[in-house]
């Protein structure tokens, strides 16, 4: 299985330079999307429910204190066909958008309010946003239209 550094370095190969918080964001759908098209998870790392919307600690970890990232260090090759299908859509419909809309956006969604239930706007919390309730929101979307 691909680690969310693969899918970082795989999203700064098609658009890059970008924002570190558009790259978190991206791969936040990237793997929603992949939850409901390809019903299996992108990578094994947790997303967790901050402030600003949904971060993989590991990602914030390597871009800590960097506002623009242009590369990342992971291997996009041992993504598959699929993976890397699901990764363009996504690129393809939230890749558009800035940052701040895509953190504006995952706050209206239920995976973030709801993993940040007992939390203030602005309070710290590293409360995970599950794949079973990321599974079952966009999963919705899907069958809504």
């Amino acid at each position: 299985m691909a680690t969310v550094h693969d899918v970082a370095a795989y999203i700064l190969n098609d658009h890059m330079p970008m924002t570190a918080m558009k790259l978190q964001k991206l791969v936040y759908y990237s793997q929603a999307w992949s939850l409901v098209w390809d019903e299996k998870p992108l990578f094994p790392e947790r997303i967790e429910a901050w402030a600003n919307g949904p971060v993989v600690r590991e990602l914030y970890e390597r871009h800590r204190g960097v506002f623009r990232v242009d590369r990342w260090e992971g291997d996009p090759t041992i993504l598959t066909i699929d993976e890397r299908e699901t990764i363009d859509k996504v690129l393809e419909f939230y890749g558009k958008m800035s940052s701040q809309q895509l953190s504006d956006l995952t706050h209206l969604e239920n995976p973030w309010k709801d993993a940040r239930t007992l939390l203030g706007p602005s309070q710290r919390g590293n409360q995970e946003i599950t794949h079973a309730s990321m599974a079952e929101y966009y999963g919705s979307l899907v069958y809504a239209h």
